[in-house]
């Protein structure tokens, strides 16, 4: 079975994507900084996952060094490394901040989170994708990356970096897939956060992108940036 490592996989995005790859027959090393929450998430991904799949959960920050060494360990003993999903990520500041107001260590934190983790964990994995036959990265982005919309400038600033990140290094490796992924807006903890004491429940599930994803990552869609509402089929209900 190949092997997937997804980040950020405790709730929202993270978990409906893990739990995708899960029932279509990925192992998975999966991470979040809540403990408690991680664990959870990993019992209700091995109820529902492929029969001999196996699920991995370590806690920790994508940011830390010791950490990123643990999931690259736990892939390398499971095996066939094929996909690295980059989902780990921080708003900033709720409510959102405009620009000229934005508390610059929160947005050094913001970048050591939505970029320079993901490329410190891409750099990780490089070795153990270099031996798959199919290696693809996916890196989970925002239109904040290209919209400009008030409030948005720092998170959107370190999803602009990390779509210039992925668009590099996709040429950089030919025989890569590398995806930067916009799943659009979902009904999340992060973008209830981003909109504090509004009603966000007219924003779909994050399982409703999950086939549209699945779809994506067993491809050979050429990289680059990818819409996933652009993939739901007309008329399919998602």
């Amino acid at each position: 079975m190949p092997t997937a490592i997804v980040t950020g996989a405790s709730m929202g995005l993270g978990e409906a994507l893990a739990a995708g790859l899960a029932r279509t027959g990925w192992s998975l090393v999966i991470d979040a900084r809540d403990g408690a929450a991680l664990t959870v998430a990993a019992e209700k991904l091995m109820a529902s996952a492929q029969p001999g799949v196996l699920v991995t959960a370590i806690a920790g920050d994508v940011t830390d060094p010791e950490h990123r060494g643990r999931l690259i360990e736990a892939a390398r003993a499971r095996g066939d490394l094929e996909l690295v999903v980059n989902n780990a990520s921080t708003l900033g500041p709720s409510p959102l901040p405009p620009l000229t107001h934005y508390p610059l260590e929160a947005l050094r934190t913001a970048l050591e989170t939505n970029l320079v983790g993901p490329l410190a964990l891409i750099q990780a994995a490089a070795p153990l994708l270099a031996g798959s036959d199919r290696p693809r990265i996916v890196n989970i982005t925002s239109d904040a990356a290209v919209e400009a919309y008030p409030g948005w400038g720092g998170y959107g600033a370190t999803k602009a970096a990390l779509d210039h990140l992925g668009a590099v290094l996709a040429a950089e490796q030919t025989g890569w897939r590398v995806w930067t992924v916009d799943p659009g807006d979902l009904r999340t903890r992060m973008h209830q956060d981003a909109f504090p004491g509004e009603d966000i429940s007219d924003r779909p599930e994050p399982a409703t992108v999950v086939p549209a994803f699945l779809a994506l990552v067993e491809s050979d869609r050429p990289s680059g940036r990818v819409r996933l509402a652009e993939l739901i089929p007309a008329g399919s209900g998602q």
